[in-house]
């Protein structure tokens, strides 16, 4: 697939629609920074690059050509449930040695030193992204017990397809340069979450943007997480989540101005 992060770079992320902060000081974040290369997933996220009887991503274990490096095999368990009636309980990233392939194939030059690190960070930002679709979640009826059923049923990345609302910011950066930023979203995600109770499929849409180094030179990342307009029920969350929050700001805005 691939935060709590520090002051937002770009401008669509903030505290409620997005993560932003620096990682945590066990992660390896906090001692390199990625490459270039890292700019997008290299997971192949395409159908025909997936096993239709696992649904994971076709990816060998088998060292490169050229390879000079042993990288791990072995893979991490995230926190995301799968689908009810897949063979594993949980989501698996893939290995160091699977991530340096899928560079391979996709024709990237990338130091074997960094493999590791930028798979932490690819598995660090999706499981915050998970974090934040789970906040939505919270938000609706059923509150935090639904939403920790919440199962993540495939995904799918679309780095080269910029969402509505990043065109949206992206034009609001050149109209405003001092106020957003114009730079697009490295990476993008659509996410299709399940609601066991109701069996309804959702999809989340992520935008990964890279922000700058924060005053130790540690990298830093912010996400936008929410959930599509695909129908009534996005709509009405979206709508509330942006009145709520323009309420919240305008009661602070005026806490302790002087009564008349």
């Amino acid at each position: 697939m691939g935060q709590n992060t520090s002051a937002p770079s770009p401008a669509p992320v903030n505290l409620h629609a997005g993560a932003t902060g620096t990682p945590p000081p066990s992660c390896p974040m906090h001692t390199v920074a990625p490459p270039p290369s890292a700019a997008q997933c290299p997971i192949p996220h395409d159908p025909d690059a997936i096993n239709p009887h696992n649904n994971m991503p076709i990816l060998n274990q088998n060292r490169a050509p050229d390879q000079t490096l042993d990288l791990p095999t072995d893979r991490t368990v995230s926190s995301i449930p799968r689908a009810a009636g897949s063979t594993y309980g949980k989501w698996e990233y893939p290995s160091p040695q699977q991530f340096y392939n899928a560079l391979v194939r996709k024709g990237w030059e990338t130091p074997e030193e960094h493999v590791e690190t930028m798979v932490h960070i690819h598995n660090f930002l999706n499981e915050e992204a998970w974090l934040e679709v789970l906040k939505w979640e919270a938000k609706r009826e059923g509150g935090p017990e639904e939403a920790a059923n919440l199962e993540l049923v495939r995904f799918q990345g679309r780095p080269g397809q910029l969402s509505p609302k990043a065109r949206l910011f992206q034009f609001a950066g050149w109209l405003l340069p001092s106020r957003f930023d114009p730079q697009p979203p490295f990476d993008r995600h659509d996410w299709i979450v399940r609601r066991p109770k109701t069996q309804e499929e959702v999809r989340y849409v992520i935008d990964y943007y890279g922000g700058e180094p924060d005053a130790n030179g540690q990298p830093i990342f912010n996400l936008d997480v929410r959930p599509a307009l695909d129908n009534f029920d996005g709509i009405k969350t979206r709508i509330s989540a942006a009145t709520s929050e323009a309420w919240s700001a305008f009661r602070q805005g005026n806490t302790g101005a002087p009564q008349s």
